[in-house]
């Protein structure tokens, strides 16, 4: 049921349209003893109106904030939409963020209520909310059984749907007073260089997304009857709070996963039709099918091989010939059949962005006849300024902007973004809004090109730029995915500013290790194998295959191997994963230093 997105005034009248026109099909769907089972949209709506009426009796008022700190699952949806239908402002926040993190995050947006999903997560929010200077109720989707209240004032989830069952609210009237410029949610960003910013996106800027959105992907998935979806990607990183309003929009059903842990088994149980994901989600799974490869018998070897090598000239090419074009159609029924069977057997695209995606990565997955479509933007713009089109993928860009969305080219190379999707501003931060909104355009802080087909490339981070001792600008993250996408590493960050030469930290991959100690007799310590001689030859050989790939200034001629890896929890990653390279060298600066 696609809805024409140009009709409504917010996300809440939107939501008010589908559930007058699916009723009682199902919408949301998560796990409940083993087995996936699901909210109707009429269901999801009660639960809404009983929510919003309970926000209401605790004080939260029109333009007041509300935070949400859960995993993916349905009350995280049905909360979104309680908070923005009463005019309130959602603010999420990550699972894996720390008790100082929120009670920055509750403090700087001075939110009114806290809306929290399990006694884990309660560990580290109550005693933020009890720190902060408004935050005094909080609302527990699960049960708590021990926890000290710490001042603050604890409603139980379950508890309040049924008092506010028969509750008077009315959604669509509420609705109606809404507009498409006022704030829907503030996002607060990763905080590559220091503390986040609170992003305000308008229900407008989300809404200009997925209606671009629908019109990429409508040849894909109009015909489709029940279109399935599985939410994986945190619900408060930007990219999948607006797609779950695209999937809305289009009546789709959403599965909830269950983790990461268990996201190719409930991609085969939700058989989902388009799947979203970060590219180190597709690193990894190349990394898996890769090594999976080499258990298998010789002829499945070559079967497989014969399929990559074909659908990578097809790809380069455009073309093949007669003969090829036989094997490779028998290819796609005894190989690429199976491959997608494992992601439930509907996939008819992947989707990546909030980050590069390498290139090699892309045409491996595309060549095993699951197409990627990468796109490209970031919290301030909604967050999606451009993507592939399914009918034309051009792997090394991330395709043309989305409908109605303004990119020109600064002088300095700069991408800079124009449109509906333009966030309100940063909250309470004039002067980094300014910074970021010049003379109407979003400046990105990214570098990029427009081709001859109006398709974007995106050519490097203006702040993560390497200006050697020669003045030379080098990209160091083209370099690390070179890098990385060796299977004896894990991570890389490069680091040479006004150097002669460029140096590097690598996380050897722990899998590798392990296999390595076996086969050579060592003992399985990583910190022990990082200054084993023999082990440090491989990387260099590593390293070295790299450096026969790159220019001679792009070159790494040293590097230090550490055994940590970088994370979210210890800081030296963002929620988003990315590489805080502020952090790492801050860690390892005086090591780096030493390599010179």
């Amino acid at each position: 049921m696609y809805a024409n997105l140009d009709n409504f005034n917010s996300i809440v009248s939107l939501f008010n349209h589908q559930v007058s026109e699916l009723k009682n099909k199902p919408y949301l769907w998560s796990k409940i003893q083993g087995k996936y089972s699901s909210l109707s949209w009429e269901e999801t709506k009660s639960q809404v109106e009983a929510i919003s009426s309970s926000l209401l009796d605790l004080g939260v008022l029109q333009g007041d904030r509300v935070a949400i700190i859960s995993e993916n699952r349905p009350e995280w949806q049905i909360a979104d939409i309680a908070i923005m239908s009463i005019g309130a402002i959602t603010v999420p926040a990550y699972t894996t963020s720390t008790q100082k993190d929120y009670e920055y995050i509750l403090n700087h947006c001075e939110a009114r209520c806290l809306i929290v999903s399990t006694e884990t997560l309660a560990k580290k929010a109550i005693p933020a909310a009890a720190n902060s200077s408004k935050c005094k109720n909080i609302i527990m989707i699960e049960e708590l059984k021990e926890m000290e209240n710490n001042n603050v004032s604890i409603a139980s989830w379950k508890n309040l749907l049924k008092e506010n069952e028969n509750n008077n609210i009315n959604l669509i009237e509420n609705a109606k007073n809404i507009k498409r410029k006022d704030t829907a949610c503030i996002i607060y960003t990763s905080g590559t260089g220091g503390n986040p910013k609170g992003v305000m996106l308008s229900h407008g800027s989300m809404m200009h997304n997925c209606s671009g959105a629908q019109e990429l992907l409508y040849n894909e998935i109009s015909n489709i009857k029940n279109i399935r979806f599985l939410s994986w990607l945190p619900l408060s990183h930007s990219y999948e709070h607006t797609l779950q309003y695209y999937k809305m929009s289009v009546g789709g059903e959403i599965y909830y996963a269950e983790g990461i842990d268990k996201l190719l088994l409930n991609m085969s149980e939700a058989k989902p039709h388009i799947m979203t994901a970060v590219p180190r989600f597709y690193d990894s799974l190349y990394t898996r099918i890769s090594q999976g490869l080499k258990s298998q018998s010789k002829i499945s070897q070559f079967l497989f091989n014969k399929t990559i090598e074909l659908g990578k000239k097809k790809y380069l090419n455009g073309e093949l010939s007669v003969t090829e074009n036989f094997f490779n159609n028998l290819l796609s029924k005894i190989v690429r059949k199976k491959v997608k069977k494992r992601f439930g057997g509907n996939l008819l695209a992947l989707v990546s962005g909030g980050a590069a995606l390498n290139f090699e990565i892309g045409l491996y997955l595309s060549a095993l006849g699951l197409p990627l479509l990468q796109g490209y933007g970031q919290t301030e713009t909604g967050p999606v300024i451009s993507a592939n089109i399914p009918e034309k993928i051009k792997l090394d860009t991330v395709g043309p902007p989305l409908k109605n969305t303004k990119v020109k080219i600064a002088e300095d190379g700069e991408i800079l973004v124009n449109g509906e999707n333009m966030m309100n501003g940063y909250w309470n931060d004039p002067e980094s809004t300014n910074k970021a909104i010049k003379n109407g355009w979003v400046h990105t802080g990214d570098i990029g090109e427009l081709d001859s087909d109006n398709y974007l490339k995106i050519t490097d981070r203006k702040k993560d730029i390497i200006v050697n001792a020669g003045g030379d600008n080098i990209s160091p993250t083209r370099i690390e995915e070179k890098i990385n996408i060796q299977p004896e590493i894990a991570q890389s960050m490069l680091y040479g500013d006004f150097k002669n030469y460029l140096v590097a930290i690598i996380v050897p991959d722990k899998e590798f290790i392990k296999k390595w100690s076996e086969e050579n007799n060592k003992n399985f310590d990583i910190k022990e194998i990082i200054n084993d001689e023999d082990f440090i030859k491989i990387i260099k050989n590593s390293v070295d295959k790299v450096n026969q790939n790159v220019s001679v200034i792009e070159n790494v001629r040293k590097f230090l191997l550490i055994d940590e890896e970088f994370t979210v929890e210890n800081d030296m990653m963002t929620p988003t994963l990315k590489v805080r390279r502020f952090k790492v060298k801050e860690k390892y600066k005086e090591k780096l230093e030493n390599l010179y």
